[in-house]
């Protein structure tokens, strides 16, 4: 008999993997039918829908394996890697989708958000006040004007699969749409410094580095305080808050 495996689980969202079949719930309905919507618009390879029902949406697992995940060891030849980018590529220089998604926020809106988590990541004495500090001075060059481009949004290393050095499908859907590609280069490459050359290797050319380097630290900087309020733990080696330390 297969066991019920939970992938993850929070209050916002849950990932069961029965066997061959992944079971998604969420409280939000909207996102669901995002995560649907981005799927049959992407031109890159993406998880078979089985079925969904409110709430509830059920996939199938994808061949092959990823490339590692954050505080974990990333593996994969360089080749791999590149595949990746050329898949993140084709997805970058597709049609626009209808909807702005995460990496699409506005310049104003980011900034609010951002000032506001690194004041409360100080006053609560979450992490360091030099620590918040320094990487609010990087962040500051991601928050610039740019192209939209049909991005993934979530696009944790985890999130890529890749059978050898062909890339099997790419799953996590939810906060697709219009928003600024090198979110997502920044997002997959989290924790993982020493593979971002040969992810743009196989992206193509178009990189400001300073600016992915500034997604790192915009995207920790937001990310750590609801981690913990989660029963996530972003002070484990290698994952955000040593992102963080590491632009120190």
């Amino acid at each position: 008999m297969d066991e019920v495996q939970v992938v993850v689980a929070h209050s916002e969202r849950t990932t069961l993997r029965v066997g061959d079949v992944f079971l998604k719930v969420d409280g939000d309905q909207a996102r669901l039918d995002a995560e649907l919507a981005a799927m049959a618009l992407a031109p890159v390879p993406t998880p078979q829908v089985l079925w969904h029902k409110p709430h509830v949406l059920a996939i199938a697992a994808l061949p092959g394996t990823t490339l590692g995940r954050l505080g974990g060891p990333a593996t994969g030849s360089p080749a791999a890697w590149a595949a990746a980018g050329a898949a993140i590529r084709k997805l970058h220089d597709a049609p626009l989708p209808p909807r702005p998604g995460q990496a699409g926020r506005s310049i104003a809106a980011l900034t609010a958000e951002l000032d506001k988590e690194c004041e409360l990541l100080v006053t609560n004495g979450v992490l360091p006040a030099d620590l918040v500090t320094r990487n609010r001075q990087v962040a500051e060059a991601a928050l610039r004007p740019w192209t939209p481009a049909f991005t993934h949004g979530d696009l944790q290393l985890a999130h890529i699969f890749l059978d050898g050095e062909e890339v099997t499908g790419i799953i996590d859907w939810s906060e697709a749409g219009q928003g600024d590609a090198l979110y997502d280069l920044a997002t997959f490459t989290l924790g993982h410094e020493e593979h971002l050359d040969d992810l743009i290797a196989g992206y193509g050319t178009d990189v400001d580095l300073d600016v992915v380097h500034a997604w790192w630290s915009l995207r920790s900087l937001l990310i750590v305080r609801w981690l913990s309020e989660h029963g996530f733990d972003p002070f484990a080696p290698g994952c955000e808050v040593d992102v963080l330390r590491a632009r120190m």
